[in-house]
């Protein structure tokens, strides 16, 4: 009977208390309006970072030295830096160095989330575009077509089935990497469930759905790139 009791009275009183999931889903709207900003910054900020990445990739792939040596700076700085970090500096330092600048948080997210995976995407893209054989460019360079025209029409189309399990992968983490803009109150899902808890105090029941909020953003993606991976083995 004191089991009984005992648990009973953890139903009422504990950190997972029933009353505390009645109190989080009675004010569920707030999370499902963090929700909504964090797809906002993770969709703009995964097509900013394809743009991103296909350009740097090719730049990466290429054979002058210029365009080579940016992106590898690009990539260096970006991979090798904190994203929370970069995030400080476009919040921070851009209404330093020019004033009266005024970014919005999501504007500020977007930008964050997007170069940093910028970086790891044109990694992605400049090793599908080397894992295609060289004398298809020269091929393609000698029937008239520019480095341009070849990669866009010739090689970036045959190395796209190597690419996309792991640019599916860059979007999981792309998603997940969003909650870093909580930080600077960009009121996305993280902040919206830190901003309920610390209001409120049901920190137990917050954070099992605003986890529960990423995985259902995730897995989905997650599976598919799995999905891919082994479609290109079969392949």
């Amino acid at each position: 009977m004191s089991d009984i009791f005992g648990r009973i009275g953890f139903l009422q009183e504990g950190p997972f208390a029933i009353p505390r999931w009645e109190a989080v889903f009675s004010n569920i709207d707030l999370l499902w309006q963090g929700a909504l900003v964090t797809l906002t910054v993770a969709s703009l900020g995964l097509a900013l970072a394809l743009a991103l990445g296909t350009v740097l990739g090719v730049m990466g792939a290429s054979h002058w030295t210029g365009p080579r040596a940016f992106a590898r700076g690009y990539v260096e700085f970006y991979q090798n830096t904190p994203l929370l970090i970069q995030v400080f500096m476009i919040f921070n330092a851009l209404p330093m160095i020019i004033s009266g600048l005024f970014i919005p948080v999501i504007t500020i997210g977007i930008l964050g989330v997007g170069m940093y995976h910028g970086a790891y995407i044109s990694e992605v893209v400049r090793a599908g575009i080397q894992s295609i054989g060289r004398g298809q460019l020269e091929a393609a360079v000698s029937q008239g077509f520019t480095y341009v025209g070849a990669m866009r029409y010739i090689i970036i189309p045959q190395a796209m089935r190597i690419v996309l399990p792991p640019l599916t992968n860059q979007a999981v983490s792309l998603i997940k990497n969003t909650s870093v803009i909580a930080i600077i109150a960009g009121g996305d899902l993280m902040y919206a469930g830190d901003a309920f808890a610390g209001r409120f105090g049901h920190y137990g029941p917050t954070y099992v759905l605003v986890g529960l909020g990423y995985f259902l953003m995730c897995f989905p993606l997650a599976i598919l790139a799995r999905r891919l991976e082994d479609r290109t083995r079969v392949a």
